[in-house]
């Protein structure tokens, strides 16, 4: 039976949070806000609830969650290396809507599914999602829908689709933006000599940080996906 805490409520807000910890470390799925859509996470670091995450959205390996951090530390712990062009993208748009994949650090003992050996690593501008993250440190988050539904907006509209799958559902009112983030590809930066071509970053998916944004970061280094300017 799933708990729903209304995060907007100080006393729910420390009882949700407390029940969400202890659910992230039992290895079970929580729902929670983020400053674009509802999350669903997982702890990053048990393949069994990182399992659970992908089977209770209907995903295959092929399609790994990102991970959310508490800031840039993190991340530098998750990834091989921060290229100077990222780094720079870091400082200007996070915490925020911008995901970005690099090639992970092989020492870390995780499964994610399919990556690559890749993570996709989002600081989030939540209250909420910030002091989890403090606490739990890095976890899995994919949007809380089914797979080929629309991103959950509210907790009711992740509850409907994910129901019992998710034991604790954190409430914080309607997603500020609803629009989900821009995902960025920086590997061949890190990778060269592996991949073919000059290094580049790549515009996997335009969402909260425009394409126009980004080049004003790192101008023409950005590849502009098919059809696009």
């Amino acid at each position: 039976m799933s708990s729903v805490f209304d995060c907007r409520d100080e006393a729910q807000l420390l009882a949700g949070m407390r029940h969400a910890r202890q659910a992230i470390a039992r290895g079970e799925l929580i729902v929670m806000p983020t400053d674009t859509v509802y999350g669903v996470a997982a702890d990053a670091f048990t393949p069994a609830a990182v399992q659970r995450l992908l089977d209770a959205k209907g995903r295959g390996r092929d399609q790994p969650p990102p991970v959310l951090v508490a800031g840039q530390a993190a991340l530098a712990a998750l990834v091989e290396e921060i290229p100077e062009p990222v780094q720079k993208l870091v400082d200007e748009f996070w915490p925020g809507g911008l995901t970005i994949v690099l090639p992970a650090q092989p020492s870390l003992a995780w499964d994610l599914g399919d990556t690559l050996g890749t993570v996709a690593v989002r600081m989030p501008d939540q209250r909420v999602a910030l002091e989890l993250l403090e606490e739990t440190g890095p976890l899995a988050v994919s949007s809380a829908n089914l797979t080929g539904k629309a991103a959950a907006i509210s907790a009711k509209d992740a509850e409907r689709m994910l129901g019992d799958s998710v034991s604790v559902y954190l409430d914080g009112g309607m997603s500020e933006t609803g629009v989900a983030s821009t995902i960025i590809d920086a590997t061949s930066l890190v990778r060269r000599g592996i991949d073919s071509g000059e290094p580049r970053i790549r515009l996997l998916r335009e969402g909260a940080v425009t394409m126009k944004q980004l080049r004003g970061v790192v101008g023409e280094l950005l590849d502009a996906p098919d059809g696009a300017a």
